[in-house]
């Protein structure tokens, strides 16, 4: 199998997965992110704003709350802004500057809750603040406004005379002033809560244009990794032991050099489904209660759901979706069977359970070797994962637990450095 480096997907599929990914963490915020890239994306004709300012603020929207790592920042943010509402611009900003196309919209999302104040709002910190992160931080307070289980066009007036009254306070009077001109057209808030909401934004951004590379889709994964891990430290390491355990798997069960980062694509993305489970279940210490085991038992699905748009993804779908399914057919969610499991599908799932078992959490410590090659060994003896890979991982242990474990300290490290801010 070979893939060209010169092209592996496309950047708007993978940000569209991450900004549903990010909505599922509760109905409330659902369709928040494309509620303000559509907005912004009204505020940037209206501007006639050039076409690589317009990309720039519609994949800012789709992404400015990435930061918000819990459902509680998430919720306060759909009120009254509250005085950490900087701390999660921050935070998103951090999470995205590593990754170089999004230099530009890391500095957007940065400031997006920066008021103008009467003009103070052009700088930050010494920073200057781009009129993309005041459109941003408009566009975001609107779409807080609006009440989905009340009728849309019944609610213009309330909102347009919200936003006139902080002209110049809150927001930049020129944005005020484009949103009075726009904000009658009937069509634009039937737009607003209308599904799916990124399709009513026109082809002619050519989102879909800006094309990646394998490598590139690796280092952005690995950023998406952190926003599905950092949620929490019970799981800030996670993702990031997967990935470097099933790409070393995959590299000595002969995998070609880009078959092994694929699989490292799928082992950042395999928990992105997670975002879906309530923290307070993810994080539980004492044994799950049958109902919280059967709301955790969707994850995956989610994640299949998720990345299975993605163009190009089919092989990394499955990888990354069928990691808690069983060559004997009793995993989950979609109980396939051995001859329905790939060789990919199969690393990643030793892959999962191998890093579950093995990395330290803060409630309790890892299993010691013996005990990990005893539960493995009972999981190829009842027929849950292959015996091939089984083998493979106790003839090379030590070097795949120190690969595991090395890619976790620096996943606590990040962590450390960002939640930090």
């Amino acid at each position: 199998m070979y893939y060209s480096n010169r092209y592996f997907s496309n950047l708007y599929d993978l940000v569209v997965c991450m900004t549903n990914a990010v909505d599922l963490i509760s109905n409330e915020v659902a369709n928040h992110h494309h509620q303000v890239a559509y907005l912004a994306y009204n505020f940037a004709e209206k501007l006639e704003l050039p076409i690589e300012q317009k990309q720039t603020l519609v994949l800012s929207a789709l992404l400015h709350d990435i930061g918000a790592l819990s459902l509680n920042d998430r919720l306060e943010l759909i009120e009254e802004e509250p005085f950490t509402a900087e701390n999660h611009a921050l935070i998103g900003a951090k999470l995205l500057s590593d990754f170089p196309l999004f230099s530009d919209v890391a500095n957007v999302i940065k400031f997006h809750h920066i008021p103008w104040d009467y003009g103070k709002g052009r700088l930050c910190g010494g920073e200057k603040v781009s009129m993309l992160s005041h459109i941003l931080h408009i566009s975001d307070r609107i779409a807080v406004q609006v009440n989905d289980k009340k009728n849309i066009i019944s609610q213009i007036d309330k909102i347009r005379e919200n936003i006139k009254s902080r002209r110049n306070t809150i927001f930049m009077p020129e944005l005020v002033d484009a949103f009075l001109d726009i904000c009658d057209t009937e069509s634009l808030w039937l737009d607003l809560i209308y599904q799916p909401m990124v399709s009513n934004i026109p082809n002619d951004l050519y989102l879909e244009a800006i094309k990646l590379t394998l490598d590139q889709v690796v280092d952005l994964t690995k950023i998406f990794s952190r926003i599905i891990d950092f949620r929490s430290p019970f799981t800030a390491m996670h993702s990031a032991g997967v990935a470097a355990a099933a790409e070393k798997l995959a590299e000595l069960s002969g995998f070609s050099k880009d078959e092994c980062k694929m699989m490292r694509i799928a082992g950042n993305l395999h928990d992105i489904g997670k975002l879906a489970i309530p923290q307070n279940i993810l994080e539980k210490q004492d044994k799950l209660e049958p109902a919280e085991f059967d709301i955790i038992r969707g994850h995956s699905f989610y994640t299949y759901r998720l990345l299975k748009p993605i163009r190009g993804f089919e092989i990394i779908t499955q990888w990354a979706a069928y990691h808690h399914e069983k060559l004997n057919g009793h995993g989950y969610p979609f109980h396939l069977k051995a001859d329905s499991l790939s060789l990919g599908s199969r690393i990643m799932a030793v892959a999962d359970i191998f890093t579950a078992i093995t990395e330290d959490r803060p409630y309790r410590k890892g299993m010691s070797d013996e005990k990990t090659a005893a539960v493995l060994s009972q999981m190829v003896e009842n027929g849950s994962i292959s015996s091939s890979i089984f083998s493979l991982l106790m003839n090379n242990y030590k070097d795949i637990y120190n690969i595991r474990k090395e890619s976790a300290e620096k996943a606590v490290e990040e962590y450390s450095k960002i939640v930090s801010i």
